[in-house]
């Protein structure tokens, strides 16, 4: 059964459902806030700031650079914020493979995974959850017979100095839709921030998936799963 709003024309619609009234806390107020942490439109980036509770973003914190020139257009005066420490690891999405958005995340199922495959690469295949993910994250979206192959690259003690490993293992692996960050996190990127948050969505069920088939002794590739002794 497909679920899908009414055609009686008769049949109620309370829009007062969806009036928030400005209440921060009201769902229809917040469920948007907590979509809006990092995306471009147009030539313009908007940067959520570095140390806060991002589903408690205000308008007010956001920081607005230039695509081109990475140049700050506004930035929050009103308390002491600094964009997030990201930024250069963003910039590799937008400049590399022209995405739309791009999401960080520290998954505990990225960390798990990057800790049981220990050389720089994560292989998943034959998960109908890799349908969710596109070749080089802004492609042709992939199939339930690909081979989903994310690069693995070592952590650094300070964020923005993950910026060149990253670029290189974009340019290695160009049909990557990921970065995974060993006992940190991933990256991932979409050509708007929709298509960006339904790939990380996809991503981590299927780092979850991979993890607890690792820890059950099965192969995360191909349709013979049980690790031959």
């Amino acid at each position: 059964m497909v679920l899908a709003p009414p055609t009686d024309p008769s049949h109620p619609n309370d829009h007062s459902l969806i009036k928030h009234n400005n209440d921060p806390l009201h769902p229809a107020f917040l469920i948007p806030e907590l979509c809006r942490g990092f995306y471009k439109l147009g030539e313009k980036i908007y940067l959520a700031p570095s140390g806060v509770q991002k589903e408690r973003i205000e308008p007010e914190d956001i920081f607005v650079l230039s695509r081109k020139d990475r140049d700050f257009l506004r930035w929050p005066d009103h308390k002491p914020l600094k964009q997030s420490a990201c930024t250069p690891l963003f910039y590799n999405a937008y400049d590399l493979r022209n995405a739309g958005a791009c999401i960080h995340t520290h998954s505990q199922h990225a960390v798990m995974a990057t800790l049981l495959w220990p050389g720089s690469e994560f292989r998943i295949s034959h998960q109908e959850m890799i349908k969710g993910m596109r070749v080089g994250g802004t492609g042709a979206a992939l199939s339930y017979l690909d081979t989903l192959v994310i690069p693995i690259i070592e952590n650094t003690p300070d964020e923005e100095d993950l910026r060149e490993g990253m670029e290189e293992a974009m340019r290695k692996y160009p049909d990557a839709p990921a970065i995974l960050v060993r006992r940190h996190g991933t990256y991932s990127w979409g050509a708007d921030w929709e298509k960006a948050k339904g790939q990380a969505e996809c991503l981590d069920y299927l780092l979850e998936v991979a993890v607890r088939m690792k820890l059950a002794g099965m192969e995360t590739v191909g349709m013979d799963q049980w690790t031959k002794q």
